[in-house]
């Protein structure tokens, strides 16, 4: 049973790719992708892995280490095998919560949908989420906009123009009364709260569209990134037969949330009483930032961390 429970919220800050290995597709390395609604996705195995090995030098306490994320495979801790105990840190799977478009006003728009808010909404409830800090913010689920249009908060970026314009398609914009305390609460709580982020919390509620849930899955689905790779031949410096490849990515400034919970720790002997200390054990190494996905040697897969809840 899970007894302390926390939402990580992930800021791309380089183009991601967690992918799902080669596809006869139009792109031959797509990314993960739920099977029911398409949406971009990172799987909790992805992340777990990622912050134990993150995680290690910073603890910097095997006992402990080893109590949140369990002994590595085949190995043994204190006479117990890997297959003895589990680690007690759990994580799931990464959803998209915000999606950058390119806008024709104000550079690029987040986007997100009714049908993304409520699964936000039904998860963060799950783990016990503050959701309803204030009246000025205040996670409110919107009404689903008519198609053709969006809802804006229009007195602001989209002030002097009756039409947002995303991409190739525009949308009719439209003011919602709750749309402003949803705003707040994404920019104060689902965005990491340094100071390097303080422009994109201040000017989120103006680049926050939410969008009819067909218009939002269509640009997840085809306004990913999508990079060309070849290898050439050393000698000739041309490219290798068979040697040319595609892979997509999530594009900067995509915004992921996942829950992490912990359960009282299984290795025998903890240091680490309760799944409260496990999980602050996890917090308070300050990671601010860990790399997810493949191409890491190419600087890709960069992505600030921010914990909200919880212990």
């Amino acid at each position: 049973m899970y007894t302390a429970k926390s939402m990580l919220f992930f800021c791309v800050e380089t183009p991601l790719h967690a992918g799902t290995g080669r596809s006869l597709g139009t792109v031959d390395l797509p990314i993960q992708r739920e099977r029911s609604t398409g949406y971009p996705m990172v799987q909790a195995s992805s992340i777990k892995g990622r912050l134990r090995a993150e995680t290690k030098e910073l603890i910097n306490d095997d006992e402990k280490w080893l109590t949140i994320f369990g002994p590595e495979q085949d190995a043994t801790v204190e006479g117990k095998r890997s297959s003895d105990f589990g680690g007690a840190l759990s994580t799931g799977d990464a959803r998209i919560l915000l999606f950058p478009v390119r806008s024709l006003a104000g550079v690029f728009a987040w986007v997100t949908c009714v049908d993304v808010l409520a699964r936000f909404e039904r998860d963060a409830k799950a783990i016990g989420l503050n959701l309803e800090v204030g009246h000025d913010e205040k996670f409110i689920l919107p009404n689903e906009p008519e198609k053709n249009s969006t809802t804006t908060i229009t007195r602001n970026l989209w002030a002097d123009q009756q039409n947002v314009v995303l991409e190739e398609f525009s949308f009719k914009g439209k003011e919602n009364a709750g749309f402003t305390p949803l705003a707040k609460w994404l920019a104060h709580h689902a965005l990491p709260q340094t100071d390097e982020y303080k422009y994109w919390r201040d000017h989120l509620s103006e680049k926050l569209c939410i969008l009819p849930e067909n218009a939002f899955r269509d640009f997840v689905l085809y306004g990913t990134e999508v990079q060309t790779h070849i290898a050439l031949n050393p000698e000739t410096k041309v490219v290798k037969e068979g040697a040319l490849w595609t892979s997509e990515s999530l594009p900067v400034d995509s915004v992921l949330y996942a829950p992490v919970q912990s359960t009282p720790p299984r290795k025998p002997n903890p240091s680490l009483i309760d799944g409260i200390a496990i999980l602050n054990a996890v917090r308070n190494t300050n990671l601010n930032r860990i790399h997810l996905g493949g191409d890491e040697t190419t600087g890709q897969g960069i992505v600030a961390l921010h914990f909200e809840g919880g212990a």
